[in-house]
């Protein structure tokens, strides 16, 4: 896993937990070990920003950088890759991030990872033939988290413990001159998790987020993004 780790860190990735599926996982056929990839931070927006995807002007360029750079790791080790973007159907990433035993729900409903906080995303997936070792998981962060910080920064409170995430209210925000905050930066809530003040995200990434999201809401009450 060091080793695959270190190959990971060289493209901008950094593993975020692995799990050894079984059928009902949904996992690629003979899939031995499943290994979640997400951003390297600081290093990871850099890496991406200078990149041809990021230059060509053409759609969903993240997605087609991270179809490059994982697929050309699930070529050296032998294994597959999947995307969150592939489907229909699409593959269970959420399932397979809690079956990781890194990734758990946080009082928002939002996952927590155990290292990235709310901040956590996935590019992609290694499905790899051999069973390897892993490491026992860590504990849940938030029942030992004093404050639970996120449950009460959101300035429009669309995200609070034991409520559905409003996504009007929050496009309303972000739509708003008072919005900026959230729009430029990242969502608030998601920032104030203490461990997502491991990952060092930059502004620019954010925004890059922020603007797909907002650009993507149709407008209609009520839904999860």
């Amino acid at each position: 896993m060091e080793a695959l780790a270190a190959a990971a860190r060289a493209r901008g990735l950094a593993l975020r937990g692995a799990f050894h599926p079984g059928p009902a996982d949904g996992a690629p056929p003979d899939t031995g070990t499943l290994i979640l990839l997400g951003p390297d931070e600081p290093r990871f927006w850099p890496l991406f920003a200078a990149s041809p995807e990021a230059a060509d002007g053409a759609a969903h360029p993240l997605d087609r950088w991270s179809k490059r750079e994982i697929g050309a790791l699930a070529v050296a080790w032998r294994g597959t890759a999947r995307f969150p973007s592939d489907g229909p159907p699409w593959p269970p990433f959420l399932h397979w991030a809690q079956r990781s035993g890194r990734a758990f729900p946080s009082p928002l409903g939002l996952l927590v990872h155990d290292t990235a906080g709310l901040l956590i995303s996935y590019r992609g997936a290694l499905a790899l033939p051999q069973r390897l070792p892993l490491p026992e998981p860590p504990e849940a962060p938030c029942p030992s988290c004093e404050h639970q910080p996120c449950t009460t920064t959101c300035p429009v409170g669309a995200l609070r413990a034991g409520a559905p995430y409003d996504v009007a209210a929050c496009q309303r925000h972000l739509h708003s001159d008072a919005g900026a905050e959230c729009r430029d930066r990242g969502c608030l809530a998601r920032r104030a998790c203490p461990l997502s003040q491991n990952l060092h995200r930059q502004d620019a990434q954010a925004a890059f987020h922020m603007a797909a999201f907002v650009k993507n809401w149709s407008g209609k009450e009520g839904g999860q993004a």
